[in-house]
């Protein structure tokens, strides 16, 4: 009976707290001044909480399951990854104005040289049927007085474990775009003083997409590889909107002929 009355009692509220704030919308531009600064410090405040909310639940709620590194892989695949970003919160929701060097959790850093940055990033939630990753990065690119815009994704320690020029290490994303961009992958390994870079056009227009660095055609030193990271680098990015749903990376051998 108590917990009968208790959600009674948290309907009623409800309903007269969303009155009440409808009201205060549709009279925002007659209320006078002093009530309505009161009333934006409270709305302010209200909406602190509502986000806080409302954020632990589509953790919660939503699909695909946080923490998912559930994708397709190649036959063969020794060694496979989805980064933490597309994979779980992050804690920091969104960035306005990002500088140069911007790190997204431990893993991504955003690299530009504009004067005057007007670029903002944010983590969303994943929420397509289709989707395998939890969340996805939405970047807005206004005015862009720089030569050029990129993340960095530092691959694992164990991406250099018996890594070898026979390896294929293939990239699978899904970018959605406002306006037409050209994006470049941009592999990176770093063997004693020397770094290896292999660079593959990233096709877009479909629901995913996928690019392929061969080894076997690189000069890298297999026993003296100490990192591995990829850039994906973004022309010409100004007034776009770039949304990358997922962003996967898989090794695998190359085919024996």
């Amino acid at each position: 009976m108590s917990n009968m009355i208790s959600s009674f009692f948290d309907r009623l509220t409800y309903r007269r707290a969303f009155s009440f704030w409808s009201k205060a919308a549709r009279r925002a531009k007659k209320t006078d001044l002093s009530s309505l600064r009161t009333q934006q410090q409270q709305a302010y405040r209200l909406r602190g909480q509502l986000d806080e909310l409302t954020h632990v639940a589509d953790n919660r709620l939503g699909f695909p399951r946080v923490g998912s590194s559930a994708f397709p892989r190649p036959g063969g695949t020794d060694w496979a990854w989805r980064p933490q970003l597309w994979r779980g919160g992050l804690g920091q929701k969104g960035i306005a104005g990002a500088e140069n060097r911007t790190e997204l959790g431990d893993e991504i850093t955003l690299f530009h040289d504009c004067k005057i940055s007007e670029l903002t990033l944010r983590q969303l939630r994943n929420s397509h049927q289709t989707d395998l990753a939890p969340y996805g990065l939405r970047m807005d690119v206004f005015r862009f007085d720089g030569s050029f815009l990129s993340l960095a994704i530092d691959l694992p320690q164990d991406a250099c474990t018996g890594l070898e020029k026979r390896h294929i290490i293939k990239l699978n994303t899904i970018i959605e775009t406002e306006k037409d961009i050209e994006i470049f992958g941009r592999l990176n390994v770093k063997h004693g003083p020397n770094t290896e870079q292999i660079v593959r056009e990233i096709p877009l227009g479909g629901a995913e997409t996928s690019a392929e660095f061969d080894l076997g055609y690189s000069d890298i030193n297999e026993k003296r590889i100490e990192r591995v990271w990829l850039d994906l680098i973004f022309e010409s990015p100004e007034m776009n909107q770039v949304t990358i749903r997922d962003a996967t990376l898989c090794r695998f051998p190359r085919a024996e002929i």
